[in-house]
């Protein structure tokens, strides 16, 4: 019998990629999503690429409604939107398993969260109670959980491509470097000055530079869990006139003395056994496109001896291992069923 699921939220790009990719899930039927902006609103209305697959009407959310119509819940709601819905599902007492899109239950303080999202935070007694949703690096905590907090979609490239370094305390963990460009699908369904064709098309642009982005303390919290002593990051993103996609290049410096080849073997090592990442040969470095669509993350190093660095280079679909699929990857590993599961989809070339 299929796991009846609800997206709550499910009217924007991560909705809509939940929706696809659950489709397509044989151990999944969606049976409940809501978006009160599209109340009564047929889904395959607002998204026809679903005609045939997703045969539902929005409805607005209701917490009776929810608990009659499904079993487990995404939740694709807006940061500060998921706080308010959360506690409720995971207090009525059904057993419910719930993923969580937004930022609301990922850093270990409400006082960080306030002042990196400007919003209050109105449940922060489930601060630290929701499992953080990276798979490669805390699969065991994610197993047997009913509340996963889905990282961020820049947070799961740079950790992906950071994480055997400092597990190993291969590099220095001060000056560490980080910068990512996005796909405009990253900025949301919603029309933005700053993303509209007109503005994106033919250009690259930085945004909310000098260490602002609300995604830093989130890459800083887990990256200082892996070397085990405080971390600081510069984090820069950047738009890029795709859809979708991030590329991110992170910069650090190498403890003692290494080469590329034992770098190599080191990652292939730490991600061995972890289906959805790749290791590229030496001399190959990551592409968007070869992930698009997918849940994979592709990782290349190099190591420049000169300098003394190593550079690491990961490419994931921000839609995809960045968000919906990740959480379907979640909702794999709750339920008991191969993390693979509905997901073994390659990247859509050319």
């Amino acid at each position: 019998m299929a796991l009846r699921i609800g997206i709550i939220g499910a009217s924007g790009y991560t909705g809509a990629e939940l929706m696809r990719m659950a489709a397509l899930h044989p151990e999944i039927e969606i049976t409940y999503v809501t978006a009160n902006q599209y109340a009564d609103t047929k889904v395959t209305s607002l998204y026809p690429h679903l005609t045939g697959l997703v045969d539902l009407t929005f409805e607005a959310y209701d917490l009776e409604s929810a608990g009659k119509s499904a079993d487990a819940f995404f939740l694709a709601l807006p940061h500060g939107k998921a706080m308010e819905v959360a506690p409720e599902l995971l207090a009525a007492g059904y057993g419910y398993k719930v993923v969580d899109l937004s930022a609301d239950f990922r850093l270990s303080d409400a006082s960080i969260y306030e002042a990196w999202y400007k919003t209050g935070h109105t449940n922060p007694e489930l601060i630290g109670k929701a499992v953080y949703g990276l798979p490669e690096l805390f699969e065991e905590n994610i197993k047997g959980a009913d509340f996963v907090s889905n990282p961020g979609c820049y947070p799961t490239g740079a950790l992906l491509a950071l994480a055997p370094l400092l597990k190993a305390k291969i590099v220095k963990t001060s000056g560490i470097i980080v910068d990512s460009l996005s796909g405009v699908s990253g900025a949301g369904r919603d029309a933005k000055p700053g993303t509209h064709f007109c503005k994106v098309e033919g250009s690259l642009t930085a945004y909310k530079v000098g260490g602002v982005h609300q995604h830093t303390p989130e890459m800083e919290q887990y990256m200082s869990q892996l070397a085990g002593e405080e971390m600081t990051i510069s984090f820069t993103p950047h738009l890029m006139p795709v859809s979708r996609g991030i590329l991110t290049t992170a910069y650090a410096d190498i403890n003692g003395k290494t080469s590329l080849g034992e770098l190599l073997e080191r990652y292939r090592s730490f991600y061995a056994g972890k289906p959805f990442v790749h290791i590229l040969p030496e001399g190959q470095y990551p592409e968007t496109k070869n992930v698009a669509g997918s849940n994979y993350c592709h990782i290349g190093l190099a190591l420049d001896e000169r300098t003394g660095k190593v550079i690491v280079v990961s490419a994931i679909d921000n839609l995809v291992k960045g968000a919906s699929g990740q959480a379907i990857q979640n909702m794999n590993i709750l339920m008991g069923l191969d993390q693979q599961t509905g997901l073994r989809h390659v990247g859509l070339v050319p």
